[in-house]
């Protein structure tokens, strides 16, 4: 495998105006749901990082014709929701939990078999969470035990669940509500908290009948359902655009616009947490595209305080919260952060990982079991090599870190940020 590393020096302002790729999570669903509609459709602003790629792939080796007209622009041929045909080979998910999880509940419904796999860091991430509900619904999947892949699913009909959510999690949700779409009788979730909504978002706009009341979401029965095919521009990715805000707040004398960002309500939990602290930080242009809500945001340097993390909030930023760290360690007091369990099962186990590298950068800093506390502020020492631990977000935070160190700092395995950020050492290091 390559080995690539970073290195980052501290800088003394950051300027300028960028744009950053397309949603992550849009991106994944964009290329499943018309895959599922009958016809012609074009998506704009895809995403074409590794994770978004492997899904792609996936759907390809399904039978579905997709072609990139030129760059971050595909059209997808879908062939219907009784359209997809048997793979020839198992599909290889690479790192993608996406991919992984919301084909699972796809392909749990088709008449078929097929086997899930992906790399030595997904084989190890749980899977036994979308395994039950889809069980319950007439699934029949094999897996290692514990619900670790690979995964073998025969396709059967599937029937409706009535599911209380035990934790709120878009892929588990969106696993159920796709395998849903085969099944004629209706389909209930209620979720503890608010997760990210671009599935239902997304199948409305493709013409489903879906409801959504609180933290109820609900596909009436219905033994009729097709997808219509769409044009659809996906926005900037909020996650990516926390690693440029956040450089922007804590490098002095710097002010920063991020153009065309997606600003969904079940996804701004780091823009909330940022204004807690005290950022200055500005949304302006607000418009919608696709049915998602987009906006500039204009980002200056800030003196930030601490402050509790904990509730309905996580769901919202549970991906920021390695980067929340590091804005935690530059900002004054104490940072709680609570009921981010949810971090241990992630690309590696995020709590772990962020509190371990940057204490050895000299933050004040512990873990506990479903989160962690800082204490600030802390001079970034650096003048070392620190671990990504094959994690793109993980591998970002640091980088960020390394702006405010006293010394040069390497980050090693860096390739795993184009897993979700193309690019970003050309856009974080074009503001000057």
């Amino acid at each position: 495998m390559i080995i690539i590393s970073l290195k980052v020096e501290k800088k003394e302002k950051l300027k300028g105006k960028v744009s950053i790729p397309g949603d992550k999570s849009i991106s994944h669903r964009a290329v499943i749901l018309s895959s599922l509609a009958k016809g012609k459709s074009k998506i704009e602003g895809f995403l074409e990082s590794e994770d978004c790629l492997s899904t792609v792939k996936a759907f390809r080796n399904l039978g579905v014709e997709i072609k990139k007209e030129s760059s971050n622009q595909y059209i997808v041929k879908g062939v219907g929701l009784n359209g997809l045909k048997e793979p020839d080979n198992i599909l290889d998910c690479c790192n993608s939990g996406t991919t992984m999880r919301l084909m699972l509940g796809l392909l749990s419904a088709q008449n078929f078999y097929s086997i899930l796999t992906g790399d030595d860091s997904l084989r190890a991430r749980p899977m036994e969470r979308i395994i039950k509900p889809l069980t319950r619904m007439g699934a029949h999947i094999w897996s290692r035990e514990g619900g670790y892949a690979p995964l073998s699913i025969m396709g059967s009909n599937l029937t409706g669940i009535d599911y209380k959510m035990p934790v709120a999690s878009a892929q588990v949700k969106s696993a159920i509500l796709l395998a849903g779409l085969y099944s004629d009788q209706s389909v209930k979730i209620v979720e503890p908290a608010l997760s990210r909504d671009h599935t239902e978002r997304m199948l409305a706009g493709f013409g489903i009948n879906i409801k959504k009341e609180g933290h109820h979401i609900i596909l009436p029965a219905d033994n009729n359902r097709k997808l219509h095919p769409q044009e659809f521009v996906v926005p900037g990715d909020i996650s990516s655009a926390a690693f440029l805000i956040s450089a922007g707040l804590i490098t002095n004398n710097s002010q920063i616009l991020i153009k065309d960002v997606g600003i969904n309500p079940t996804r701004t939990g780091f823009l909330e947490v940022v204004e807690k602290m005290g950022g200055q930080i500005k949304l302006l242009n607000r418009r919608e595209v696709s049915g998602e809500p987009i906006a500039d945001i204009e980002v200056k340097s800030s003196q930030l305080h601490g402050i509790e993390i904990a509730g309905e909030l996580i769901p919202k930023m549970i991906d920021e919260i390695p980067i929340i760290a590091v804005l935690a360690s530059q900002a004054d007091g104490v940072t709680v952060i609570k009921d981010a369990g949810e971090l241990r099962v992630k690309e590696t186990d995020r709590i772990r990982a962020i509190v371990s590298q940057l204490s050895r950068l000299g933050v004040k800093m512990e873990e506990f079991r479903d989160g962690m506390i800082i204490k600030g502020p802390n001079q970034i020492k650096g003048g070392i090599s620190v671990k990504s631990f094959g994690d793109h977000r993980i591998a970002m935070s640091l980088a960020v870190a390394g702006l405010v160190a006293e010394k040069e700092l390497t980050i090693t395995n860096s390739r795993v940020i184009n897993t979700s950020f193309p690019g970003f050492k050309e856009t974080l290091f074009s503001l000057s």
